[in-house]
C-alpha cells in the first residue's frame, strides 16, 4: 500500500478551539440588531454584572458578550458600549 503524503496537524486543532468558544452571531430584539459573541469558561478571566439580572457573572463561568449592530454613532461606539450577559439572561431578555 502506498504511503499517504498528506501533511498530519502537529499542533491542537484551531477548529475545535474555536466550536468551543462559539461564533459571533446577529439577533434581532426590540426592533434593533445586535451582535452576540459567547465566551466559553475557559475565556471568562474577569467578572462582569450582568445587565439582565445585576447579579455578577463571575470569572470562569461562560456567558455571551452583547453590542448594537446598528448603532448611529458607529462601530467603534458600539463596540466600546458592549455588555456581558448570562447566557439565559439575554435568552429572556
Amino acid at each position: 500500500m502506498p504511503r499517504s503524503n498528506r501533511r498530519r496537524p502537529s499542533g491542537p486543532d484551531k477548529s475545535f478551539e474555536r466550536l468551543l468558544s462559539g461564533w459571533k452571531r446577529s439577533e434581532r430584539r426590540r426592533g434593533s440588531e445586535w451582535t452576540v459573541q459567547p465566551l466559553s469558561a475557559a475565556q471568562a478571566r474577569k467578572s462582569y454584572t450582568c445587565p439582565g439580572c445585576g447579579r455578577v457573572i463571575e470569572v470562569g463561568v461562560a456567558h455571551v458578550v452583547v453590542w448594537r449592530a446598528d448603532g448611529v454613532l458607529g462601530d467603534a461606539a458600539d463596540l466600546a458600549a458592549r455588555r456581558h450577559w448570562h447566557t439565559a439572561c439575554w435568552r429572556i431578555a
